[in-house]
C-alpha cells in the first residue's frame, strides 16, 4: 500500500487505462458463444473495410449485442463510480453512495412509474419526447429522491451524517414500497419489466442505450471535474471553503444534479445496481489519497473495469442462462461494506478519513 501512495497519477491513469483495454477485449469475446481475440480482429476489419470473409452469426452477435453491451458496461461502471466520488466528497462521509441515499431507489420508482402508466393520457401529451421519455422520468424521481434526504440531513449549514443515512433508509423504503405496489397492480409484461430494475442487467442492451448512456456519463464527468476543485475545498468544512471564495451552497446543488443525472440515466437503461459506487472511490482513496481530481479520473477508469469484469461473470457463471448483475454486486459488494464500516470503527480519531 505504501509502494502505491508513492506511485505518481499518471502511472496509476496508465495503468488502469491498459487493464480497460483487456477487459474490453475479454468482455467482448466472453458468453455462451466464445469469441477469441483473432476473430474479434477479423469480424472489426471486415466491418471496416469489408476485408476478409467472416460467419454472418458471429458478426450480427458481435456488432449488434456484444459490443453496445461491453460499451454500456463501460458507461454504467464510470457513471456509478463518479457519483459515489462525487457523494462521499459532498457528505465528507466514506460509506455514502447512491443508493443509501435514495438516488438510485428514486430512479428505479421513475422508471416504474413509466412502465405502468406510460399508456396514460399525461404521458400521451409528451409523445414527442419518443426515447427520452424513461431517462427523463427516471431522472426526476432519483433528483427528488436525493433532494429530500439531503432537505432533512442539512441543519445549521452542516450535514449531519446521522440524519443523513435515517433520511436515506426511510425515503429508499417509501421508494421501493411504491415500486413494489405498482409491480403488483401491473399486468405481467410491466410486472416482468419492473423486476428487470430491481436486479440489475445488461442483457437488453443496444447502441439507443449506449447513446444515453454515453451523453449523461460523458457530460456528467466533465462537470464533475470543472467541480472537483471546489470539493477539495469543502473537505475543509463550509466555513472553511466559503473563506477560500467556494459557493458552497450552488457546489452542493451542481452536485445533486450531477449526481442525479449520472445515476437515474444508468438506472433507467440498466436497473439498480448497488455498491459499486461506494467501493470504487474508497479503494482509489486507499491506493493514492483523496485529491478529487485523481478520484473522478480514477473512479471512471476503475468502475469501468469493476463492471466489466462483474459482467462478465454474469454471463458465465450459469451459462448459457445469464445472471443479474444486481446480484452479483450486492453477494461482493456488502462484505466490502461491512469491512468498511469496522475499518472505520477500528480507525477511530485517528486523524479522519481525508487526512
Amino acid at each position: 500500500m505504501l509502494l502505491l501512495k508513492k506511485t505518481s497519477y499518471s502511472s496509476i491513469y496508465l495503468t488502469l487505462s491498459l487493464l480497460l483495454v483487456v477487459a474490453i477485449v475479454l468482455s467482448a469475446g466472453t458468453g455462451a458463444v466464445y469469441l477469441s481475440f483473432r476473430e474479434i480482429s477479423s469480424l472489426i476489419a471486415h466491418k471496416a473495410f469489408g476485408n476478409g470473409i467472416v460467419n454472418p452469426v458471429h458478426e450480427g452477435l458481435f456488432f449488434q449485442i456484444r459490443l453496445p453491451r461491453t460499451i454500456l458496461c463501460l458507461f454504467v461502471g464510470a457513471a456509478l463510480s463518479v457519483s459515489g466520488a462525487l457523494m462521499q466528497s459532498l457528505f465528507r462521509n466514506p460509506i455514502v453512495e447512491p443508493g443509501l441515499v435514495g438516488t438510485s431507489a428514486g430512479s428505479a420508482l421513475g422508471a416504474a412509474l413509466f412502465i405502468v402508466l406510460g399508456s396514460n393520457s399525461f404521458f400521451s401529451h409528451l409523445s414527442f419526447m419518443s426515447e427520452l421519455l424513461m431517462p427523463v422520468c427516471a431522472f426526476l424521481g432519483g433528483l427528488v429522491a436525493t433532494v429530500i434526504v439531503y432537505y432533512f440531513s442539512a441543519s445549521l449549514n452542516r450535514v449531519n451524517i446521522s440524519v443523513m443515512i435515517l433520511a436515506g433508509i426511510a425515503v429508499n423504503a417509501i421508494a421501493n414500497g411504491a415500486t413494489g405496489f405498482l409491480a403488483y397492480i401491473a399486468r405481467d409484461p410491466q410486472a416482468r419489466s419492473i423486476t428487470f430494475w430491481n436486479l440489475g442487467s445488461f442483457a437488453g442492451a443496444n447502441w439507443t442505450a449506449v447513446a444515453f448512456a454515453g451523453a449523461s456519463t460523458i457530460v456528467g464527468f466533465f462537470l464533475s471535474l470543472r467541480f472537483a476543485k471546489s470539493l477539495n475545498a469543502l473537505q475543509l468544512g463550509d466555513t472553511e471553503a466559503g473563506y477560500l471564495g467556494v459557493n458552497t451552497e450552488r457546489l452542493k446543488i451542481s452536485i445533486i444534479l450531477i449526481n442525479t443525472l449520472l445515476v437515474s440515466i444508468a438506472t433507467s437503461l440498466v436497473g439498480i445496481i448497488a455498491f459499486v459506487g461506494l467501493i470504487i472511490p474508497h479503494l482509489l482513496r486507499l491506493m493514492k489519497g483523496s485529491d478529487n481530481r485523481y478520484l473522478i479520473i480514477g473512479s471512471a477508469l476503475l468502475g469501468a473495469i469493476v463492471l466489466s469484469i462483474t459482467d462478465m461473470v454474469c454471463r458465465v457463471v450459469i451459462a448459457p442462462a445469464e445472471m443479474p448483475i444486481g446480484i452479483i454486486t450486492a453477494f461482493i459488494g456488502a462484505p466490502v461494506f461491512l469491512w468498511l464500516l469496522n475499518r472505520m470503527k477500528n480507525n477511530g480519531q485517528k486523524g479522519g478519513f481525508y487526512a
